[in-house]
């Protein structure tokens, strides 16, 4: 009752899982990754215990195609399941048991995996793996999310809409990083899920993506003097020696504490500040 994508990036950093379903919180119980050791989606008639299991497997190095044939062949209902699997290296493995409900099936290629169950046909597990293949130039997370965007174009599941997800897994990636898991966002239930998904994910990007340092200003000079007048326009008093204690301040209640960088400032935090502040011309030679 769901189309999938289990995916690993290029340099094998990231790891992730995206999912769409006509069921309640899809995101809740099909995905499962690790940093630096794979991904994997249980669904159709859910085994959770794939889960775990699969993930110790991947762990000791077994590829992603006997995870599969390991966890199948000790569960009597597998003919009722449907499994995707990625490893750390290697190509993806994928299963769907003949009891699944039709449109079923599978594709799988180096570092990847889609699968669905009660589709419209197989238009869309095939949107799902040439969309995966024709954005190796996207971000991976929006990577697997334009992925589920053409399987969902394709037809998607034929009982309608629910739910999305999804999980993104790099080391340290995490908030703070102190954690993995670098993305983690659920639709639990909405008419357009993937659109939403989409929408959730472009807000994330924005709180709690780390800027790129080719693109940080030195907060001085004009920068300084214009982040200075525009935090003093939304109430944030600037010290003598410089907006950066107010910018920490306003940032925080942002949500954009991710983004900051002592004695920098991200365009993208410029950006949205100007964007939130009272109308406060900007100096010619801050960009």
């Amino acid at each position: 009752m769901t189309f999938s994508l289990v995916a690993r990036s290029a340099d094998a950093r990231l790891h992730g899982v995206v999912v769409a379903s006509k069921f309640l919180a899809a995101g809740a119980l099909v995905p499962a990754a690790e940093a630096q050791v794979g991904a994997l989606a249980t669904q159709a008639h859910v085994n959770l215990a794939y889960r775990p299991q699969g993930l110790t497997l991947l762990r000791t190095g077994v590829p992603a195609a006997d995870v599969v044939a390991g966890l199948i062949a000790a569960d009597a209902e597998r003919e009722h399941r449907q499994l995707g699997v990625v490893g750390a290296n290697g190509p993806g493995a994928s299963w769907t048991g003949p009891a699944c409900h039709p449109w079923a099936g599978g594709r799988t290629g180096d570092g990847w995996a889609a699968q669905g169950n009660v589709l419209t046909g197989p238009e869309v597990v095939d949107a799902l793996g040439d969309a995966w293949l024709a954005g190796a130039a996207l971000p991976f997370a929006e990577r697997l999310v334009a992925a589920l965007r053409a399987g969902d174009e394709a037809g998607g599941d034929r009982r309608g809409r629910q739910s999305a997800g999804l999980l993104v897994v790099e080391p340290g990636g995490g908030y703070g990083g102190r954690s993995d898991v670098l993305i983690d966002l659920r639709v639990d239930d909405h008419p357009d899920p993937v659109a939403e998904l989409d929408r959730l994910l472009a807000v994330h990007t924005l709180l709690f993506s780390r800027p790129d340092p080719a693109t940080l200003l030195d907060l001085s000079g004009a920068v300084a003097d214009e982040v200075a007048a525009l935090l003093t326009a939304l109430g944030h008093p600037v010290a003598d020696d410089g907006p950066e204690g107010a910018l920490v301040s306003w940032a925080g209640l942002e949500n954009l504490e991710e983004r900051l960088v002592p004695g920098r400032i991200d365009p993208v935090v410029l950006t949205h500040l100007r964007g939130v502040a009272p109308h406060v011309p900007a100096p010619r030679s801050a960009s």
